[in-house]
């Protein structure tokens, strides 16, 4: 990928991507936060500064690698996790598919605010490319996420949802997942597994959804994933 390729898309997504992973990562601990455990407020987590969210390596330098390197055909990264004292919930097991679920919802929320903005510029007559792909880009990158996360595999949000909601014999060894869940979960994607058959067929639900909502959406994400 040529140079201004790369700092155009960078410019595109910057925004989208800053927000979808600072807001994900606050909603984790603003619900561990209502549901009696401080622990990510004590630590300054609940903040809305990017800064205090972002992993040098996984949140930057791997996916501009990974993007430079597959032409972005392949990326992958990850946001510094916000801490959680499953103890100090009111009701641990419970409580804990909210706090792990608050980080997706809050990217389906994302998502449907972008789309709302996108197709508000088409509807005023904004012919402004630029701002249409930034709101295009929110829309793809939050929906990504919120599909990704909700795998039911630990360490991600869909993985501790299961734990969750799992009676105790099944829970417990998928819980023992954890300590390999990172590369199982690198492995699936790899393999290509994880986006035709877990992600596309979230995201294509959530963007039909979306254009039944937003008719004016189909001219925003006309190359989005067909719902």
């Amino acid at each position: 990928m040529e140079a201004p390729e790369l700092v155009r898309t960078l410019a595109v997504y910057l925004l989208p991507v800053l927000f979808a992973i600072t807001l994900h990562e606050v909603a984790h601990g603003h619900a561990a936060w209502r549901l009696g455990d401080p622990t990510a407020a004590v630590l300054g987590r609940l903040s809305l500064n990017p800064l205090r969210h972002i992993d040098p390596i996984g949140t930057v330098l791997m996916p501009l690698l990974l993007y430079a390197g597959t032409g972005g055909a392949f990326v992958f990264g990850y946001a510094k996790p916000v801490p959680v004292d499953m103890r100090r919930l009111r009701h641990p097991k419970r409580d804990m598919v909210w706090v792990a679920f608050a980080g997706p919802a809050a990217n389906l929320v994302q998502a449907l605010l972008w789309a709302v903005l996108g197709t508000g510029l088409i509807v005023l007559g904004v012919e402004e490319p630029f701002f249409r792909l930034v709101c295009k880009a929110g829309v793809l990158v939050n929906l990504v996420m919120f599909a990704f996360n909700l795998l039911p595999l630990p360490p991600l949000d869909g993985g501790r949802i299961a734990v969750g909601l799992l009676p105790l014999p099944l829970a417990r060894p998928l819980a023992r997942v954890e300590r390999w869940g990172f590369f199982l979960v690198v492995g699936l994607v790899l393999i290509g597994v994880v986006t035709p058959y877990w992600m596309l067929p979230i995201m294509r639900f959530v963007l039909k959804l979306m254009r039944e909502l937003l008719p004016a959406l189909n001219t925003l994400l006309a190359t989005l994933p067909s719902a």
